[in-house]
């Protein structure tokens, strides 16, 4: 059994401590600009709620047949505070056991959290955005109102763009941390960098 540098053990335990806060920070954003609303328009996505515009986002979809949006409609809601308190664990147990497989364990689940995490807001924005009220006011053939996955996008006379907010940041931060610890961990760099 290989045991963690106590190095390694501190930083993944402060990581790991850091996933807190996106209890109180929003994970996600979508903000659209046009040029009725040159201030920009702004929903976040949190752990268990949206903030933000999305009223008035929701008056302005009608027209062209989306669904209202409400917190009702997303499930994830309801399970996502339950994953960061069992990612939070996952984090401390490297730190508590020293085990490298842990830390290995943490880094990959985190990993497949974010792929999966990616994969459902896919789902969700596609639903949303080709799913649309054949009677709505505005019916452009053809047309869909998909959001972007990450980055900007068109959407008619609007912009829109999709992102991390706070504390997606921070889930890819603590990602990257404990990758980057698995890779000093294993004596990956050793092997990589050329020999002198």
């Amino acid at each position: 059994m290989e045991l963690l540098r106590p190095t390694t053990r501190w930083i993944i335990a402060a990581a790991a401590l850091l996933l807190g806060a996106t209890y109180v920070l929003p994970v996600w954003q979508i903000r659209l600009w046009a040029p009725q609303y040159p201030e920009g328009l702004l929903m976040n996505i949190w752990l268990n709620r949206i903030s933000g515009d999305y009223e008035i986002i929701n008056g302005i979809n009608h027209y062209i047949g989306m669904k209202t949006i409400r917190a009702e409609m997303f499930p994830e809601f309801k399970i996502m505070g339950w994953l960061v308190l069992l990612a939070i664990i996952g984090g401390l147990l490297p730190a508590l056991t020293g085990r490298r497989r842990w830390l290995e364990i943490f880094a990959a689940g985190l990993f497949a959290g974010g792929v999966l995490g990616m994969a459902d807001f896919y789902r969700w924005g596609y639903d949303y955005g080709h799913n649309l009220n054949p009677k709505a006011a505005i019916n452009v053939p053809g047309m869909s109102y998909q959001p972007p996955l990450i980055g900007y996008k068109n959407l008619l006379n609007f912009v829109a763009y999709s992102g991390p907010d706070w504390s997606g940041w921070i889930f890819i931060l603590v990602g990257l941390v404990a990758v980057a610890l698995v890779v000093w961990e294993r004596g990956w760099l050793r092997r990589w960098l050329p020999r002198k």
